[in-house]
C-alpha cells in the first residue's frame, strides 16, 4: 500500500463545539465491527458494568460509525455496542461520519491508548500497523499517538519475543517492562528459561533486570560480581526474600559463605521449614 497520510483524529471526527451531523437511531444488527479495531480481548466485568450502566441510564454518548455496502462499520464505541447488546437494546445512537482505512485505525488506537485500554502487544501490532499498511516513520507514529520515539521503538521490540512471551504480555502475566528485559538475551531458548525464572520467582523489573545481565555475564563475570555490596547479591537476596516472605542475607567469604534467614517465633520457623523442605 502506498504512503497515506492519517486522518483527523478522533477530535476532529467528533468537533466538540462546532455543529455537524445530529446522533440517529441504528439498529445494533445493522453496525459491524472495525476491521481496525486494536483490541483483542475485552473484560468480560466491565463489559457487565457498562450493561448495567446502560440499563439505568441508556447510551449517553453516541458511537462513531461509517457507511458501508451492508450497513454501518464503528469508527468508534465497540465496548457501548457490546455492552448495549448486553442489555438487550435493538437500536443505539451513533453518528455516521466519513473516514478513510488510515483514519479509522488512528481513531482506534487513540480511543485505547486515551483509555489505556490496550495491552503491550496490541500496542505493538497498531504501531506496527501504521509503519508497514500507511508507510509512516516511527517519529510520525510518535508524533500522531502522542509518544516518544523511543518508546515507540522499544513497544515494536516486543514483536520480536516468542509467542509465548506474548501470551504472558497479553494476559498481565508480565509487563512491557519485563518483555524489554527479556529482550537483551540472544535466542528463544534463553528467553523462554529467564521468563520461567521471572514467573516462579515473582521477580520484579528490576530483579528480572538484573537477572539478565548476570546471564549474559561468563561464569568469570558473574564469579566476580556476586560480591557482598554487589547487585547481583542483592538481586538474589531479594529473590530469597520474596520467596521466604523473611529477611535474608548472604555473607560471602572467598568462594565460600554464608545464607542467613530469620525467624520470629516457633510457628514462624515452622513456616520456614515447611516452605523449604516442601
Amino acid at each position: 500500500m502506498g504512503r497515506q497520510a492519517l486522518g483527523r483524529g478522533l477530535e476532529a471526527l467528533i468537533p466538540p463545539e462546532k455543529p455537524g451531523p445530529r446522533a440517529v437511531e441504528i439498529p445494533l444488527t445493522e453496525i459491524h465491527p472495525s476491521p481496525f479495531q486494536p483490541r483483542r480481548r475485552f473484560d468480560d466485568n466491565k463489559l457487565e458494568d457498562l450493561a448495567a450502566s446502560i440499563r439505568g441510564h441508556g447510551v449517553l454518548s453516541p458511537v462513531i460509525v461509517r457507511q458501508s455496502q451492508d450497513g454501518y462499520e464503528l469508527i468508534a464505541g465497540e465496548r457501548r455496542v457490546r455492552a448495549a447488546e448486553r442489555a438487550g437494546l435493538e437500536r443505539i445512537p451513533a453518528v455516521v461520519r466519513d473516514a478513510s482505512n488510515a483514519e479509522m485505525l488512528e481513531v482506534a488506537l487513540i480511543e485505547n491508548l486515551q483509555r489505556e485500554d490496550l495491552n503491550p502487544v496490541e500496542e505493538a501490532e497498531v504501531y506496527r500497523r501504521l509503519v508497514e499498511e500507511f508507510g509512516l516513520t516511527q517519529e510520525e507514529v510518535a508524533t500522531r499517538v502522542g509518544r516518544d520515539r523511543a518508546s515507540v521503538t522499544n513497544t515494536l521490540r516486543l514483536l520480536k519475543l516468542p509467542t509465548r512471551i506474548q501470551e504472558d504480555l497479553i494476559e498481565g502475566t508480565l509487563s512491557a517492562g519485563h518483555g524489554r528485559a527479556l529482550l537483551g538475551l540472544e535466542g528463544r531458548v534463553h528467553q523462554l528459561k529467564a521468563r520461567e525464572s521471572i514467573i516462579r520467582r515473582s521477580l520484579s523489573v528490576r530483579a528480572t533486570e538484573l537477572l539478565v545481565k548476570r546471564l549474559k555475564a561468563s561464569p568469570a563475570e558473574r564469579h566476580q560480581k556476586l560480591t557482598r555490596h554487589g547487585p547481583e547479591l542483592a538481586s538474589v537476596e531479594e529473590q530469597l526474600r520474596r520467596a521466604l516472605a523473611t529477611r535474608v542475607r548472604i555473607v560471602r567469604s572467598g568462594r565460600r559463605g554464608r545464607i542467613e534467614v530469620e525467624f520470629y517465633s516457633d510457628e514462624d520457623l515452622d513456616r520456614l521449614i515447611q516452605k523449604i523442605c516442601g
